[in-house]
């Protein structure tokens, strides 16, 4: 079929013009060109018109992917490029300049194309990769752009070997003995190529993730991970830079467990005077029998330090005495465990921690159901808004160190 094409065109070309042989191949170089021209617009036609509304009634989405990253057009445009070459041994001496200044000129478009090709294919790749929600947060980019890495640097060296009319195999050969200066060139991203599957293999990152850094001053919501650079958009709305190996070297800290968990944790702690924490007796006990959160325990107390002294046991009576910091460790325990807003399945107490010169130290320990930080700074505020207002209630007072007012007080009451 090609040869009767051909036969056509030099007879197209004889009728045209037939004084000289110069002008015999110019015209049949434009009626080739043309025909490249006409396939060209055939083949986008044929994409618009037909193909185009079939990819948009389909269900898939892989398909519009595709052609929105201009894919399918990239390979019509390698039909046209095609016959170009394909013609030029019918227009040009095949030993002559002209056709080996042709041949090399198509060839290096040609690949061209297919590098254009392979790169959209790749995006598309991406972007399907990034619609799929259990697949969206792993860092592929990073891949991806390694892969156009290498393929451009193939393209690159097969379009020189094409121009100095070398074999592509006999330059990559001797790109071995610059391997060095190739590494020390391209470092990094030889690390963060290596960075990055070690990221992605541990499943230590991924896209929307909450990290900090402090070495790199990075606290916020991963914005993109590519070959190069993990982006962070810290909560004060500026953004850090951090290479992937920098993070596989280092330290960080990713907050996707505690999202994925059942609770979030709070500590809070207050400091007790420890001149408040005294004993209560049986009166002073029986004013919070009608507690709903102590009532309970007040009144089982109660029984056994009667059944004790009915029994004449007077050590086991000392043993059983209550102080307001036992009564209210147990209040606010059973507190934290019905407040709503924790997850009582998860670890919670409230524990004193070694004595200081400041008072006795009290923590409250557990998890919040709340993970979205401005909800679970709320949950924490409520509970110490609780406590620190039902602390008097069983004679406790909160330790604070001396300021302005309370020496302006003791100066009043002096003079």
């Amino acid at each position: 079929m090609l040869e009767s094409v051909e036969n056509s065109l030099h007879a197209v070309a004889g009728l045209m013009f037939d004084t000289t042989e110069i002008g015999y191949t110019l015209i049949y170089v434009i009626l080739i060109v043309l025909i490249a021209v006409v396939c060209d617009v055939v083949c986008k036609l044929l994409i618009n018109k037909l193909l185009l509304p079939v990819i948009r009634r389909t269900k898939f989405e892989w398909d519009d992917h595709l052609y929105d990253k201009k894919v399918v057009a990239r390979l019509a445009a390698l039909a046209p490029a095609f016959i170009l070459y394909a013609f030029l041994p019918s227009a040009f001496e095949p030993e002559g300049s002209w056709y080996v200044l042709s041949e090399r000129i198509c060839k290096v478009y040609i690949i061209a194309l297919i590098l254009r090709f392979l790169n959209g294919m790749l995006n598309a790749f991406l972007d399907i990769f990034n619609e799929k929600e259990e697949l969206r947060h792993y860092p592929i980019k990073g891949g991806i752009q390694t892969l156009q890495v290498i393929l451009f640097s193939i393209g690159f060296i097969s379009i020189v070997g094409t121009i100095i009319d070398e074999s592509p195999a006999r330059l990559f050969a001797g790109l071995g003995a610059s391997a060095a200066v190739l590494m020390l060139i391209f470092k990094d991203t030889i690390l963060g190529f290596v960075a990055g599957i070690q990221l992605s293999a541990n499943n230590m990152l991924h896209k929307g993730d909450w990290i900090t850094a402090p070495a790199h001053n990075a606290n916020g919501i991963v914005q993109d991970v590519t070959l190069n650079t993990v982006k962070v958009r810290n909560f004060d709305n500026t953004t850090t830079t951090i290479p992937p190996y920098a993070l596989v070297s280092g330290s960080f800290t990713n907050w996707r467990s505690m999202f994925e968990s059942g609770g979030r944790r709070i500590t809070r702690q207050i400091l007790l005077d420890v001149n408040s924490i005294t004993f209560l007796d049986e009166e002073e006990l029986h004013q919070f029998e009608s507690n709903f959160l102590i009532g309970e325990f007040v009144s089982q107390r109660l029984q056994a330090i009667a059944d004790a002294r009915a029994a004449g046991n007077r050590f086991l009576v000392e043993e059983l005495r209550v102080t307001n910091t036992l009564l209210f460790r147990v209040y606010l325990e059973n507190y934290i465990r019905q407040m709503g807003k924790s997850n009582p399945d998860m670890l919670y107490m409230v524990r004193y921690l070694p004595m200081a010169e400041k008072g006795l130290p009290v923590e409250l320990y557990l998890f919040s159901s709340e993970k979205v930080w401005k909800i679970y700074e709320g949950i924490a505020a409520d509970l110490m808004d609780h406590t620190l207002g039902i602390t008097r209630e069983f004679g406790l007072r909160i330790y604070q160190s001396p300021g302005s007012y309370d020496f302006q007080s003791l100066k009043d009451r002096l003079s």
